[in-house]
């Protein structure tokens, strides 16, 4: 068997073994019925990758119906799933109705919404929201890869599959960003401040993509779309928080600031030993501690970018992957589903797509320079003539 071939066996297995594990142990209910079921849909991918001529795409194919489509449907019709897919419908049928996406005064933890308005729209939308949050990932990430073998990979990727089904709400941000980047990259800027301006929208983790943005296309464009494109992709996302922050600034403040910093009342469940929250629960002014290194990593990570801007979409994707994952460590109240933000960076843009004019796995951008000429992805440089 070809070490590619074999590669491709253990994984599944290595997958199927862990899903029933974490099926077994785990306490939700969702996360019990995913477990078993992608346990199954995994060993399937094992057998057939085992088999001659079994190649990644059908391999790829029999785990992403084993362990994501299956379970899904499954789920969606038991009535099965996180409580984060309960906070997005709700929110959507408040933001229709009040304008605000946010209960007034919430009191249980199912009253809070630690999510940015934007993210309402998903439960506005008719039926389970789990549909629509899977659509925009996966159709995100299918237009930053342009290739199907490699986005089902992605899609049956344990860390993938299991928020896809049970919850999902951090997937369409990433998947989101990963295409900004990537239109950035190609110098489609406007394209790329629409979809920043969306993940931009969601939630706060977007937020560290604007800038990443912003240099590569200084790098690929020059710095007047880059700065147009940062300008608008944030006037975009504050379009949509602005208005509720504005006409319900109690709620906003209560629900997106104070809950995930862990200042009110109700503790978030976020709450994985990461070591910023053990600095803050067991040192002395610890919380002040991580909050101190928090800024330290962000002020080096921009200082990276005006010292050594990224120009290829892969460097771009590194520098918020690796931001997020600090902040993610660093941060009081995190979760260990939120390093799927990182991890689909970098797996959306580990492979150049084809038929594009800046290939996103490593081509790098042409050098700009201040002679008379004119740059446009997919086309020549143009030079002025030297005759009269």
């Amino acid at each position: 068997m070809p070490r590619r071939a074999r590669h491709r066996v253990f994984g599944w297995a290595a997958c199927a073994v862990v899903a029933l594990v974490f099926g077994v142990v785990s306490g939700p209910a969702p996360y019990r019925v995913w477990g078993g079921i992608a346990a199954v849909g995994y060993g399937a991918a094992a057998l057939v990758a085992a088999r001659p001529g079994g190649g990644a795409r059908g391999s790829a194919v029999v785990a992403v119906t084993g362990a994501v489509a299956l379970p899904l449907l499954l789920l969606v019709a038991m009535g099965r799933r996180q409580l984060e897919v309960d906070v997005v419908e709700r929110s959507g049928e408040l933001l229709l109705r009040s304008g605000s996406p946010y209960l007034p005064e919430p009191a249980e933890l199912a009253d809070h919404n630690p999510y940015l308005p934007g993210m309402a729209v998903f439960g506005a939308l008719p039926g389970d929201a789990r549909w629509w949050l899977a659509a925009c990932f996966l159709g995100a990430l299918e237009f930053a890869v342009r290739r199907s073998a490699p986005v089902l990979l992605i899609a049956a990727c344990l860390p993938v599959a299991l928020p896809l089904d049970v919850g999902g709400v951090d997937l369409p941000v990433a998947g989101l960003m990963c295409l900004g980047l990537t239109l950035a990259g190609w110098g489609r800027a406007g394209r790329a401040r629409l979809l920043l301006g969306a993940a931009a929208a969601l939630k706060w983790t977007a937020w560290p993509a604007l800038p990443v943005a912003v240099a590569l296309l200084a790098a690929c464009s020059g710095r007047r779309p880059a700065l147009r494109c940062g300008a608008l992709a944030l006037a975009a996302g504050m379009a949509a928080v602005a208005p509720v922050a504005l006409t319900d600034f109690a709620g906003f403040h209560h629900n997106v600031i104070a809950f995930p910093l862990g200042l009110t009342a109700t503790p978030s469940p976020a709450a994985t030993p990461f070591p910023g929250r053990l600095l803050a629960d067991h040192v002395p002014g610890g919380a002040l501690v991580a909050s101190v290194l928090l800024t330290v990593a962000a002020v080096l990570l921009a200082g990276s970018l005006l010292v050594r801007p990224p120009r290829t979409v892969a460097a771009a994707a590194r520098r918020p992957a690796l931001g997020l994952t600090v902040a993610i460590v660093l941060m009081p109240a995190g979760r260990f589903g939120y390093l799927v933000h990182p991890l689909v960076l970098l797996a959306c843009t580990a492979r150049p797509a084809p038929h594009d004019p800046l290939s996103p796995g490593g081509t790098p951008c042409p050098e700009l320079s201040s002679s008379p000429m004119t740059f446009r992805p997919g086309k020549e440089v143009s030079r002025p003539s030297s005759g009269p």
